[in-house]
């Protein structure tokens, strides 16, 4: 049985750093013999008030080889805190060092000296592929926005840094490259294609504002060649960054064969390892398939931005924000859609703004199936698909179905349980400060439990751990009041609590100002509706009037949103907004003239400037 050797300390000690990564190397070179423990505090009161605590305890007490306490153990005060088998003191990082060089040369103390196990019995073998040392002090597995933020942040601070990245194709067989979701079937082509639905609707607009237009038709391969081009730019942009930044970028498929050790597999298969002192998981996540019979004639966002014929008539199935964007497009490239929805809209977000959302895309084309599932799909004699719902009772036939039901954390293949790494619900790990239950592992982005799944949280939680880790930072990531936009062709921005949340949070003291409001560039064109934009904020009148839920419908939500996330960041009131002078005109302006309250009853439609 291995002997625990064990490193306390907090997390910008260099000498603690020193002693964890001996501690590693000896457990990799002799993996019978040594178990390596790593207890790595977040600062250094941290760790002083960890030690404290331990001292005081003493039935933790460390003792020295004549089997008494530990007088050096009682008069330790700095990191490392170095010890064997969980009861005897061996000291600090040089003891560490000390005992590391008689293992390795063979001389000095007897391993029985030293508290170890004799080699003899226990067959240690020398595992050469560690060389005595980890090959990189940090490894990334993913290659998404959060892991390329973390990877590079990392180098930034002259540390050896490796990405694995690896594209499992989509049941379909789409395939795409280096950047992860959000760069390939994500943001990037959602957005680009959200905006060529703007611009035929545009189209509309301008004839009232004199323009001679004249019926034009949307070339579906034009666009979609064009998307890809760009996103093949980025994907070379990016695997420049990594040679210029020094991060060592492998394409392979990573799993761990022990909590150091991870396993390469490149596309002809070729089989390597490699081993690393720490490691951050960031492989994202997937998107769940259709359960029922036949649902694997569907596609997902995995293969929607590279169709290479347009999708023609199309069931969306599910009302995620990835369902009602891609309908919205679809719908707005003047295909037939309709969406396919079990119980409520955009689940997660303001239910208030989610209705709204419907209701303006139902008026605008989108045709919407509630509170029912598919039953069945088939594939008919002329290549389309049937599908059957309401319990066989109805069924309609599509030449395109999408799934968008929600997605999965992309773990089942990457051997977290060799590495001890505990999962819970769809894949998803808990985590504190993106640090797993292993010390040494963690993760960020859309695997990390209870956090957003955004991309922009991905990055910034990938570059704070990393500062955090070999910058000297002790600044953790921030997951409330995170800004975003849902890119409906109705655009909704929002930060901070939903009008739900709030009110089962502040009671009473919640109160909701809002108004509907037309943008002036829509009072021209004779076809858009008066007052089918939406704003409000919702306030905590017992706090100084604190904005704590911020929500926009309206065109350039996004835009909008993201500078009035600053205010949410830094604690703004009503108060705060009312004193702004708004800019004259613009949709952001309805946010500093907001003065109607839910609870008045009044109208919140708005007339005039």
């Amino acid at each position: 049985m291995a002997t625990k050797l064990s490193v306390a300390g907090w997390r910008q000690s260099g000498l603690f750093q020193r002693a964890a990564n001996v501690a590693c190397a000896l457990e990799h070179l002799y993996p019978r013999a040594i178990q390596a423990e790593v207890l790595e505090l977040e600062d250094k009161t941290s760790f002083e008030n960890w030690l404290k605590g331990r001292k005081n305890d003493a039935s933790r007490h460390l003792y020295n080889k004549s089997g008494n306490v530990s007088e050096s153990y009682l008069s330790h005060q700095t990191a490392p805190l170095c010890y064997i088998g969980d009861k005897e003191y061996l000291g600090g990082a040089e003891d560490v060092m000390e005992l590391a060089r008689k293992r390795f040369l063979g001389n000095g103390k007897s391993s029985a000296a030293m508290g170890l196990s004799s080699s003899s019995n226990l067959g240690w073998k020398k595992d050469d592929a560690a060389k005595g040392e980890y090959d990189y002090d940090l490894l990334v597995i993913g290659g998404g926005s959060g892991g390329l933020a973390c990877s590079k942040q990392a180098a930034s601070h002259g540390k050896k840094v490796a990405m694995l990245d690896f594209v499992k194709p989509s049941p379909q067989g789409t395939k795409w490259g280096l950047g992860g979701t959000c760069v390939n079937v994500g943001c990037i082509p959602k957005k680009l294609m959200h905006q060529a639905a703007l611009l035929g609707e545009a189209q509309h607009d301008a004839a009232n504002f004199g323009w001679t237009t004249g019926d034009s038709q949307h070339d579906w391969k034009k666009m979609v060649s064009n998307v890809q081009n760009h996103i093949k730019s980025l994907n070379f942009g990016y695997r420049v960054e990594m040679r210029n930044k020094s991060v060592k970028y492998i394409n392979a498929l990573g799993k761990f064969l022990s909590p150091h050790r991870v396993q390469c597999t490149d596309k002809k298969g070729k089989v390597s390892e490699i081993t690393a002192r720490r490691i951050v998981v960031a492989v994202g996540g997937r998107p769940t398939p259709l359960p029922c019979p036949g649902g694997d004639l569907a596609i997902s966002s995995d293969d929607m931005f590279s169709l290479k014929e347009s999708p023609g008539k199309t069931l969306v199935v599910g009302a995620s924000y990835v369902a009602l964007e891609c309908a919205g497009f679809l719908a707005g490239l003047k295909y037939d859609v309709t969406v396919m929805v079990r119980s409520i809209l955009l689940r997660g977000f303001d239910q208030d703004m989610a209705t709204k959302i419907g209701d303006f895309m139902e008026a605008h084309g989108t045709k919407f199936i509630r509170g029912t599932v598919p039953d069945k799909l088939e594939k008919t004699a002329d290549g389309r698909i049937k599908v059957t719902f309401n319990g066989g009772a109805s069924s309609d036939v599509y030449d395109t179905v999408l799934a968008a039901i929600g997605r999965r954390a992309d773990v089942a293949k990457l051997g977290l349980d060799a590495a001890g790494v505990e999962t819970i619900k769809n894949g998803k790990i808990d985590c504190v400060n993106e640090q797993t239950n292993v010390s040494h592992i963690y993760a960020i982005g859309d695997i990390v439990a209870g956090k957003p799944e955004l991309t922009p949280v991905a990055i910034k939680a990938g570059k704070m751990l990393a500062d955090r880790l070999f910058g000297g930072s002790s600044k953790a990531m921030d997951y409330e009041k995170i800004p975003t936009t849902v890119f409906t062709p109705l655009e909704y921005g929002c930060c901070g609590l939903s009008e739900e949340d709030a009110i089962a949070r502040f009671g009473d003291s919640l109160e909701v100002y809002h108004t509907q409001y037309t943008p002036l560039e829509w009072k021209v064109p004779d076809h858009r509706e008066d007052n089918v934009c939406y704003c409000k904020v919702l306030v905590d009148m017992s706090d100084s009037k604190r904005v704590v839920g911020f929500h926009i419908l309206g065109p350039n939500a996004g835009e909008v949103t993201q500078g009035f996330g600053v205010g949410m960041k830094l604690g703004m009131t009503f108060d705060d907004l009312s004193d702004t002078v708004g800019i004259h005109p613009t949709v952001a302006e309805e946010l500093t003239a907001l003065h109607v309250t839910k609870s008045s009853g009044a109208s919140a439609e708005k007339t005039g400037c």
